[in-house]
């Protein structure tokens, strides 16, 4: 069991706005946006492209959910969210080095851009949910 920890109001509201973008995209995965994801899927990701739509699909509605609803495990939830940003990195840049439309980017330009951006995704939870400072020991 984690430790109670303070965390701010800002904190709170962004923890449960980034539970809420991933409930959006995940849902997104499983039926709107499905063909712009099966875009993200590096050639050498050894599943269907389908398949690993629909299980980052599912994992990103989890995690929206985790962060929503489980302040108690907030810390844990934030490094797996942190993890999940990571492990999608390969995607957004196979979209850019591939050349692929998606989502609205459509150009080299548009696609460079997020993948500059990503970082901040990846800081994100870290920072929202305590977990870098409970890690490292200084409280934000």
């Amino acid at each position: 069991m984690e430790t109670s920890a303070s965390y701010t109001k800002t904190q709170n509201i962004f923890r449960i706005l980034l539970g809420c973008l991933l409930l959006f995209t995940g849902t997104g995965h499983l039926t709107f946006v499905r063909t712009d994801f099966l875009a993200q899927v590096p050639d050498w990701v050894p599943l269907e492209d389908d398949l690993v739509v629909v299980l980052s699909g599912i994992v990103e509605i989890s995690l929206g959910l985790a962060l929503i609803f489980l302040k108690r495990f907030r810390v844990t939830v934030g490094w797996i969210a942190t993890i999940f940003f990571i492990a999608i990195f390969p995607g957004n840049y196979a979209q850019y080095a591939n050349h692929v439309d998606a989502f609205g980017l459509n150009t080299d330009g548009l696609r460079l851009t997020r993948l500059f951006l990503h970082p901040l995704l990846v800081a994100w939870p870290l920072w929202s949910c305590g977990s870098w400072s409970a890690a490292f020991g200084k409280r934000a």
